[in-house]
């Protein structure tokens, strides 16, 4: 035997010449790895560090935490209801975050922490990504910008500030319409759909395209102003707006108008493509109470320690539907949801004053003005896409249940 000589088949030369190609390929394309962490992001194996370690995924632009740190102090806790009603259901609390991974929980009640619960390897100095909560800073930051003068106004056209956007679906589109999510442009949502609109986007981002590219490329669908259908890129849009009037990036001019003076804790990180423009429409990673802050200072209609931050009249109107197409209700054949919303803020069905930030997966800023209530909620909710308005509406119950046991105890 010792004479004879081995010669491999041609199956195994390939096998081997594949097996060096991937591994090479592995080696010098870190975009090809950041396009497979993306396709498997979701997945329930790995959904949770995904979303509590974002920096393992994507590169990342920094906010340094607040040099004058505000911290609400700790009040009366309460606990947490064993079970609360939705619809004909009785829903058990702790089998609920259980079944969606949820990962953190606060609420502020009166300005003080009345719980802090965190799961999963959440912790009060760790981040988690906003995902669309992100959406109702930004709409604060382009309120700001207009109070300063980097724009004349929400009636004029994105083209007057963003020409970029010259013969795309966003063209003569007012800033308004953006702001509302009825832009009129074409464009699905549908995180389940692999070749949807969003998770087209999301690939792109993954290879390293342009963000501004893909939000010029979309074609207009129906009138502007005349439907309620939730675009995230018009958030992007509303990103592209604040560099091109302001002259600096989003995480700059976050950190300076927003960051430091809310006093964040923490420090903040963006998401960002590999031109370095933010991901507006949910690229924010932030600490649990850090969050808190952006729906106590709605709470306060702008103003934090005697500070307007965001004027109070941008405040009124962004939590404020003002047209027939965004207002809440099921039979509303005007938008394609039954929660109405006002500039990147959501209101919920039969509402009491309530208004929400809302992120994909399950995250939350809950306000409730009558009851001096922030709560907030991150998430990593895997079976999110099987059935996303009963998952929101249980959230929404919660809340409302917690909401309804603190009045009963400051009785």
């Amino acid at each position: 035997m010792s004479g004879l000589i081995w010669r491999p088949t041609w199956k195994i030369v390939l096998v081997a010449a594949l097996a060096c190609a991937l591994a090479a390929t592995l080696i010098l394309s870190p975009r090809l790895i950041r396009v497979y962490r993306v396709l498997t992001m979701f997945e329930e194996d790995v959904i949770v560090e995904n979303f509590l370690h974002i920096e393992n995924v994507f590169p990342l632009a920094t906010m340094t935490a607040s040099p004058e740190p505000f911290r609400f102090e700790h009040g009366d806790p309460i606990s947490l209801p064993n079970e609360f009603p939705y619809q004909s259901e009785i829903i058990n609390t702790q089998a609920h975050f259980a079944e969606t991974n949820t990962t953190g929980l606060l609420v502020v009640h009166n300005g003080k922490i009345a719980l802090e619960d965190y799961y999963r390897g959440h912790r009060a100095e760790g981040h988690h990504i906003s995902w669309s909560m992100v959406k109702s800073f930004v709409s604060a930051l382009v309120g700001i910008a207009l109070a300063e003068g980097a724009f004349e106004s929400i009636e004029d056209p994105i083209t007057r500030y963003v020409p970029k956007l010259k013969g795309s679906g966003y063209d003569g589109v007012r800033i308004k319409d953006i702001l509302q999510m009825s832009s009129g442009v074409k464009f699905n949502e549908d995180y389940g759909d692999f070749h949807s609109d969003i998770n087209r986007f999301g690939r792109l981002l993954a290879m390293g395209g342009s963000l501004d590219d893909f939000a010029a490329s979309l074609e207009r669908e129906v009138e502007p102003g005349t439907r309620h259908h939730y675009v995230s890129i018009d958030t992007q849009v509303l990103g592209m707006l604040l560099v091109r009037t302001t002259g600096q990036s989003l995480t700059r001019y976050m950190e300076e108008k927003l960051w430091h003076p809310l006093g964040m804790e923490y420090p903040g990180y963006f998401v960002v493509d590999d031109d370095g423009m933010e991901l507006a429409l949910g690229g924010l990673n932030a600490a649990l109470r850090d969050y808190a802050k952006l729906g106590y200072l709605y709470l306060n209609g702008g103003r934090l320690d005697g500070r307007q931050v965001v004027p109070e009249q941008w405040v009124k109107d962004s939590v404020t539907p003002d047209a027939p197409h965004l207002l809440p209700g099921a039979d509303n054949p005007l938008s394609t949801t039954p929660w109405g919303y006002g500039y990147q803020w959501w209101i919920p069905t039969d509402p009491d004053g309530e208004f929400m930030a809302v992120g994909i997966y399950n995250q939350f800023i809950y306000v409730y003005p009558r009851k001096s209530l922030v709560i907030v909620k991150n998430t990593a909710n895997h079976h999110y896409n099987e059935d996303r308005d009963r998952y929101k509406g249980i959230d929404l119950a919660l809340f409302r249940a917690i909401a309804s046991s603190i009045q009963k105890l400051s009785r």
